[in-house]
């Protein structure tokens, strides 16, 4: 019997895929849904009903006894609330299973148990589940069985968005509208659609499961709040698409096979750069099923991880002192008949569509950085940004010497006549290929860098779902798309127009151009003589989010209304200070009852051993020396957790969101870095049997 693996059979096995629609439906009632998932509208109830007849069938063949509306709250994390597809009883006792196109198409969770920012009060708790028709659904298995879950939008009563979902599909139908403006101009008349294809390349870190439990900050914080470096980190060099060792190999090939199953075209996979650390990239796809698909990614990689005795971890910053990891966001746009906006051709200084689409885009990130940065904000990604290859806390474009020299020609003289092109790699090995090089480097230091024929988005963390980067990408640059558009449709002179319209735009915005060092002391003062915002945290960039500007983008474009817009802002705000409280909590508790009683043992110990050498006549100066240091360190960890007590108990007395988020990012986080200073000495000095926990070592290298 042969175990080879057949993936073409297994890919999408577990997916409601449009192939089993059309197996299972009447013909027209397919041509019906994919007519709707193509172009939108409403689903009748009748259509509803049998749609959900055939997908309750497909389901229950499978083993599915319930089903559930997954949706993406915003906790950053998705829900679900399973209902079985058991009714009453017929007349002769017999159990009936059913599913209507109601249950299909609506659901009711209690809005008030999530985040709403002042959206819902406790009291008013109705909230409802939409179906969106547009990403498939899936079966889901584990412990408590096989469940149809079914990709949900989540709103208030009154409408508002409550998710990340929402306001996605808001921003791809404007997108959608905005560039099919521009490709129409330009004479794709026959292109019907434009879509946003997403790429979300996923790093994550592997620890062995149960050192994992005896670290209560991993537990809580989902980081290490606490430890030394190891003798080793990734100085060597050695980690970086190294051999697979056994152990993660294997949760690597179960990954990859649970996420076939579910459609995720999961593609490479490989050691990141530090210890422990690993990548995983799929196939773009649409971005609605790529947000979907990646928040599926990060579920299954947790899942899988429990199956092979380790623990995922996805926090941006889990060890200090390596790599923190990244959700590294490929983003582009197409049409329907297949041509990528965003693909420069072999001669792009000659291109005109792609350089003005180009140019549109410039124009948006540069007008938007701060909205940009804010999308990939989040408490974790405070400890990533700047440093281990990732990018800065500054919005810049990388290009790549080819297009720079292009805009830069475009920007002096209105023309580019010349392109740099790609030269011939020699190895000076006869038996290897002599092929030609790209025309440019990589930079891996730029937070939105073009790499061929898309943008990639390299600042969003490892933990946070890719909904609001893609839904701000989107509203920014068909805001750029539109008021050309509505220039360009009345010009008298398309071709001049468009080509006035390239130079004014990469004039006026090439400030936000940058192909050098991202890391450099020397790009911050430059980035700051070229007015480019540098937001160097989570809680100053949550206010982007409510500024004229920003305002004035969403409602016009009807992603976010200002008060959607409010409530996200006081809900980020909250989020930093809760997220702070537990670390900060975290760390009292585990210094108070581990590592203070662990250090006050050990120095027991070494009282003892120096009154016996005395004893024994013999020097003990060594031993004594060992002992104050050991009780130095003791002394100041005593002085910082008191300290840290204090500004825990002033941040719980605060009121106001904003005054509260920032108190603990400026004072709490000052007094949980100035704790962490002894204790890590101390982890040094302390006889590692006594150490009340795994250290950096053990966690990362022991896998």
């Amino acid at each position: 019997m042969s175990n080879v693996m057949n993936v073409e059979e297994l890919f999408a096995s577990k997916v409601f895929t449009r192939e089993t629609m059309k197996a299972r439906l009447p013909k027209n009632t397919y041509k019906e849904v994919i007519r709707l998932m193509d172009e939108g509208g409403e689903l009748s109830l009748a259509t509803a009903d049998v749609v959900a007849k055939a997908m309750k069938d497909w389901a229950v063949e499978n083993g599915a006894t319930h089903y559930t509306h997954w949706f993406q709250p915003l906790t950053g994390i998705t829900a679900e609330k399973h209902d079985s597809f058991v009714s009453h009883p017929d007349e002769n006792g017999k159990m009936i299973m059913e599913f209507s196109g109601k249950e299909l198409i609506k659901g009711e969770p209690d809005a008030s148990s999530f985040p709403s920012g002042g959206l819902r009060a406790t009291f008013e708790a109705r909230g409802y589940t939409a179906w969106d028709i547009t990403s498939p659904a899936f079966l889901k298995e584990d412990a408590t069985g096989v469940i149809l879950c079914i990709p949900t939008a989540f709103c208030s009563y009154k409408g508002e968005a409550l998710d990340k979902k929402t306001p996605l599909l808001r921003s791809l139908e404007v997108i959608n509208e905005q560039a099919l403006r521009i490709v129409h101009l330009f004479g794709n008349t026959d292109a019907k659609k434009v879509i946003a294809s997403v790429g979300a390349e996923q790093e994550y870190f592997l620890v062995d499961r149960e050192k994992y439990l005896q670290r209560p900050d991993l537990i809580f914080a989902g980081r290490t709040l606490f430890g030394a470096p190891a003798p080793k980190g990734q100085e060597m060099e050695d980690h970086y698409f190294g051999s697979i060792r056994e152990r993660v190999g294997a949760y690597m090939k179960d990954l990859n096979v649970e996420l076939w199953k579910l459609g995720v075209t999961a593609k490479t996979q490989h050691n990141e750069a530090a210890p422990a650390q690993h990548e995983l990239a799929p196939i773009y796809e649409e971005a609605n099923i790529a947000v979907d698909h990646n928040q599926l990614v990060m579920e299954t990689m947790k899942k899988v991880a429990g199956r092979h005795g380790l623990t995922c971890l996805l926090h941006e910053k889990p060890f200090a002192g390596v790599n923190g990891s990244g959700k590294h966001n490929n983003w582009s746009l197409t049409t329907d008949n297949g041509v990528n906006l965003l693909d420069p051709g072999d001669t792009p200084n000659e291109n005109i569509q792609f350089l003005f689409v180009l140019a549109c885009i410039i124009k948006a990130v540069d007008t938007h950085a701060d909205l940009l940065r804010q999308s990939a904000a989040d408490v974790g990604n405070d400890h990533r940004l700047g440093a281990d290859e990732a990018p800065p806390a500054i919005i810049s474009i990388f290009l790549g010497e080819q297009l720079e020299d292009v805009v830069r020609q475009l920007v002096e003289t209105g023309e580019a006549s010349s392109l740099i092109e790609g030269g011939k790699l020699q190895t000076g090995v006869s038996t290897l290929p002599d092929f030609v090089t790209d025309a440019t480097d990589r930079n891996r230091t730029s937070p939105f860098a073009f790499t061929g024929n898309k943008f990639e988005f390299r600042m969003v963390g490892s933990s946070d779902s890719i909904g609001s980067p893609n839904t701000i990408l989107n509203a920014i640059v068909a805001e750029a798309f539109c008021e050309a558009a509505d220039i360009l449709e009345k010009a008298d002179n398309f071709e001049m127009a468009v080509h006035d319209m390239i130079k004014e735009y990469l004039t006026k915005h090439q400030r936000i151009i940058f192909n050098g060092n991202g890391y450099a002391d020397e790009w911050v003062k430059e980035a700051e003589r070229r007015g480019l915002p540098n937001i160097k945290t989570m809680v100053e960039s949550v206010s982007t989010l409510t500024t004229e500007k920003s305002v004035k983008l969403f409602e016009k474009f009807g992603i976010f209304t200002k008060t959607e817009l409010e409530s996200r802002e006081e809900i980020l705000y909250e989020i930093y200070s809760k997220t702070i409280n537990i670390e900060a909590l975290t760390m009292i508790d585990m210094t108070s009852r581990q590592i203070i009683p662990a250090v006050v043992g050990y120095c027991k110990t070494l009282a003892e051993t120096v009154v016996a050498v005395k004893g024994a006549g013999a020097d003990a100066t060594v031993y004594t020396q060992l002992l104050t240091e050991v009780s130095d360190k003791l002394a100041d960890m005593k002085e910082a957790l008191v300290k840290l007590q204090e500004a825990e108990e002033k941040a719980a007395a605060l009121k106001n969101g904003k005054d509260k988020a920032f108190f603990y990012k400026d004072v709490v986080r000052a007094a949980m870095d100035e704790l962490r200073v002894p204790v890590d000495k101390a982890e040094l000095l302390v006889d590692k049997k006594v150490w009340p926990m795994p250290t950096y070592g053990d966690l990362i290298f022991e896998v």
